[in-house]
């Protein structure tokens, strides 16, 4: 698990490998300078205790200064080249999580909350890109002042520097003492994090709720124990990594003091020259700061390991509603012919079939309405037609073509689809209404929004057309919300309409006015009217009535009238809410 982890790290910089590349070497040439400025003090402090002279101070001076200089511009370039890496991860991670959500059914959705995958497309791609920014250089900064330090400081005295050392090894061993409990409180603080975001998340879109049942204070006992929770995690987290690295600084310390102690002896001795003591020392406490910040580094890995796998998550679930290498473009224009044989489907985890063995035939520009009892089937057979489901193939036909084979922009396009619940973006009017098809004018988006009956309460908006909607439309009415879905809808011009329950927010009297404005200009057109409001219904060509997932009833509105049946007691009740209303 833990080498697929670095395959995927090593994936993500993969296209950025020259900027990578030239952020390292440029690592490896200041821990090389690094490395000389101390033997350069080393030679200084020798040679002038032999002959002590000014203009020798000013030359080593000026050197070591110019150095240092040169360091310092070699390692801002570096830092710049590998955070701007990490930045182009975050980027590249986040335009493939996009992409990738973009490809998903709406399943996938309704399995996995919005504030989840917020947080994994913000919060776990930014440890990904501190793990690949700063981690990254850190590393290679160690390894480069360990391998290009430790043979110096062994040249210099072997047995002196294996001293220093030694206490060093504990310091890897606190860091495997500590890994796990690090990983898993790291995993812990995302999920809870994940949990606080959900919660904003569904409290801001169900305001309006909130305040009708008066539940603020519930709301905010819950977000205070969700806070909470996360606060504790977070404090066992830091709290390990507080007891972690004093215990790494204080063996760099041990070091650090252990070469004060035994060096002294060598130099009394007469074994060790008082440039070669300074220079260890330099040695030592540049070891000092690379090994203390391993730890820090340790974490950031752990941390960008749990985000790793949280991304990859996504990733990994293979949309199962895609186009294959067999899938075609049907011959256009469609004409919006529609066969179903023996259409059956069961949702996933459900015992219960949805749809039954469902025949039938819809001929192009007929409008056919479906009616029946809640959880008959009829929303399932809506979201059937553009394959927002995944049927099996061999059971769903337009024009004569397995919808199953077909190219899933080429199905969508031949369809104009509302759903139930009527979704605007928070823009314009006039920008929801011409979403699919932005380049029309003001003339076409009046057009259709005065055939969704919706044009003269547009116009008593304040803005008019440049009214903003609000987040999902909040600002208009039910109404109002699928009356502008409707205009959206009818402006694609689609070969095939289909209204799943789309006007249930508007009365009986407009939305049979709607559908009387869509016949003359829909013959060409295949309507398909999922309602409960029968007076509209029973303008269509025909109706098809379902119960429990099947098709009981088919005929005009006059000809299921003359029969027993469903329609004959649903049409009663309808006739007695009249009454009463």
């Amino acid at each position: 698990m833990a080498y697929s982890r670095l395959q995927k790290l090593v994936a993500y910089l993969r296209p950025h490998w020259q900027a990578t590349s030239l952020g390292i070497l440029s690592l490896l040439v200041v821990n090389a300078v690094g490395v000389y400025i101390p033997l350069l003090i080393r030679d200084s402090i020798d040679e002038l205790r032999i002959a002590f002279n000014f203009a020798q101070i000013w030359h080593f001076v000026l050197l070591i200064l110019v150095l240092t200089s040169v360091m310092w511009f070699i390692r801002m370039a570096s830092r710049l080249l590998l955070f701007g890496v990490g930045r182009q991860v975050e980027f590249d991670l986040k335009q493939r999580i996009f992409q990738h959500l973009l490809k998903l059914e709406p399943s996938y959705f309704s399995a996995n909350t919005t504030g989840d995958l917020i947080n994994r497309a913000t919060s776990d791609v930014d440890n990904i890109r501190r793990l690949l920014g700063f981690a990254v250089l850190s590393l290679a900064n160690t390894l480069f002042a360990y391998a290009l330090t430790l043979p110096v400081m062994l040249s210099i005295n072997w047995w002196l520097s294996v001293i220093v050392l030694a206490p060093y090894p504990l310091m890897l061993m606190a860091v495997q003492m500590f890994s796990n409990s690090l990983r898993k409180q790291q995993l812990e603080v995302q999920e809870e994090l994940s949990t606080l975001s959900e919660l904003i998340q569904e409290d801001m879109s169900g305001m309006s709720l909130i305040k009708i049942y008066a539940q603020e204070e519930n709301e905010r006992r819950a977000f205070r124990q969700n806070n909470r929770q996360l606060l504790d995690v977070n404090l066992e987290l830091a709290k390990t990594r507080n007891i972690l690295f004093p215990i790494i600084q204080g063996v760099a310390s041990i070091s650090f003091l252990l070469l004060l102690w035994v060096g002294a002896g060598f130099i009394a001795r007469g074994t060790l020259s008082t440039g070669n003591f300074v220079a260890l020392l330099i040695y030592v406490e540049r070891l000092v700061f690379p090994t203390a910040l391993l730890g820090f580094t340790i974490t950031v890995y752990q941390r960008g390991e749990v985000s790793v796998d949280r991304i990859e998550s996504i990733f990994t679930v293979e949309p199962k509603i895609q186009d294959t290498p067999e899938s075609v473009s049907p011959p256009t224009p469609v004409k919006g012919q529609l066969v179903a044989r023996n259409l059956s489907y069961t949702y996933p985890g459900a015992t219960t079939q949805a749809l039954k063995n469902v025949s039938f035939s819809i001929d192009p520009g007929e409008t056919v309405a479906i009616v029946g009892p809640i959880g008959s089937g009829k929303s399932t057979l809506a979201n059937a037609f553009p394959r927002l489901l995944d049927i099996s193939p061999g059971q769903l036909f337009l024009d004569g073509y397995d919808i199953t084979k077909v190219r899933l922009e080429d199905l969508r396009s031949a369809i104009a689809y509302v759903p139930q619940e009527s979704f605007l973006f928070s823009t314009t009017i006039k920008n929801n209404i011409c979403y699919a098809r932005p380049e029309v004018g003001q003339p076409t988006v009046e057009h259709f929004a005065q055939q969704a009956q919706i044009m003269e309460e547009i116009l008593n908006f304040p803005q008019q057309y440049e009214t903003i909607v609000g987040e999902r439309g909040i600002t208009l009415s039910g109404g109002q919300r699928q009356r502008t879905s409707l205009a959206r809808a009818l402006l694609v011009d689609a070969p095939v309409l289909i209204l799943d329950d789309a006007l249930s927010s508007v009365d009986n009297q407009t939305a049979t006015q709607i559908l009387k404005n869509l016949s003359p200009g829909v013959k060409r057109k295949t309507v398909i009217f999922i309602s409960h409001q029968l007076s509209a219904a029973a303008t269509a060509d025909r109706i098809f009535v379902m119960e429990a997932g099947v098709i009981v009833q088919m005929g005009t509105h006059t000809e299921l009238l003359q029969q027993p049946g469903l329609y004959q007691s649903l049409w009663g009740k309808h006739q007695l809410e009249e009454l009463l209303h």
